[in-house]
């Protein structure tokens, strides 16, 4: 794809490795972000990745995310059933210590007042539950399946169908989705942008940092920092990133052929 566009790249080297495989376009300034796990999930890659890209391209100028390549189109683009869209590499310290709590919260804050501005289509936040029915429908029938159904149903009309305002929103809110920068947070990994309460991504930044062994006061300092705009009430929105990680983990662990 580089060679294509002109844009030298000598070497293709991975920089991470999860559900999707990042590839820095060495020497140019281009990340390829390439669907490997989460393309088997989507009926249409191309229109969830092209949602991404839009949004990425929305908050491009606000400094507050990874943008999208200004080299080379940033796609979608499909080459031998992968596909891919094309980011610009952003400097960062691998080694800088985690964010502190006011940081977080205020960079989430940041991101949600930029996001609110979003003037186009984005899938609701029901979509997220209707992705993970489709997952638990991919589970062989068993009791701890039974149960996460049921729980992912009680928590439909609270979060998935919420009365609460929505907005565009990150959708999948993590610290391991943060870069350290010159100029302060960035974020990256706009993948699962949606429109939703702002409380679904409060909760899955709680999620983080509580799974890196944040005490209570670092999260009492995080929703300080945040402000208590939409966000009276986690606990069902928290409740259903637990739902979300364990279906993803009892999927993930599947036997397959």
């Amino acid at each position: 794809m580089a060679r294509e566009h002109g844009v030298p790249c000598d070497q293709a080297a991975r920089i991470a490795a999860g559900s999707n495989v990042l590839v820095h376009l060495k020497p140019a300034p281009v990340v390829a972000r390439v669907m490997t796990a989460t393309a088997l999930l989507h009926d249409d890659p191309e229109r969830w990745l092209a949602r991404e890209v839009a949004v990425g391209t929305f908050l491009g100028a606000t400094g507050l995310v990874a943008p999208p390549s200004d080299l080379l189109p940033p796609g979608p683009h499909e080459r031998d059933g992968l596909w891919m869209t094309m980011w610009t590499f952003v400097p960062h310290d691998r080694q800088a210590p985690p964010p502190d709590a006011r940081e977080l919260g205020a960079s989430l804050r940041a991101l949600h007042a930029a996001l609110a501005g979003f003037p186009g289509d984005l899938a609701a936040v029901s979509g997220i539950r209707d992705w993970l029915e489709r997952l638990l429908g991919e589970l062989s029938p068993a009791p701890a399946v039974a149960r996460l159904r049921r729980r992912l149903d009680a928590l439909t009309p609270t979060v998935f169908e919420s009365s609460l305002p929505a907005q565009a929103l990150h959708g999948d809110v993590s610290i391991g989705n943060l870069l350290r920068t010159d100029r302060g947070l960035v974020w990256t990994d706009l993948e699962d942008v949606c429109a939703g309460p702002v409380a679904w991504d409060v909760a899955g930044l709680v999620t983080s940092a509580r799974a890196r062994g944040q005490s209570a006061e670092f999260i009492d300092a995080l929703l300080t920092a945040y402000g208590d705009a939409g966000v009276e009430d986690l606990r069902p929105f928290l409740d259903a990133h637990a739902v979300y990680e364990a279906v993803w983990k009892a999927f993930q662990a599947r036997p397959r052929p």
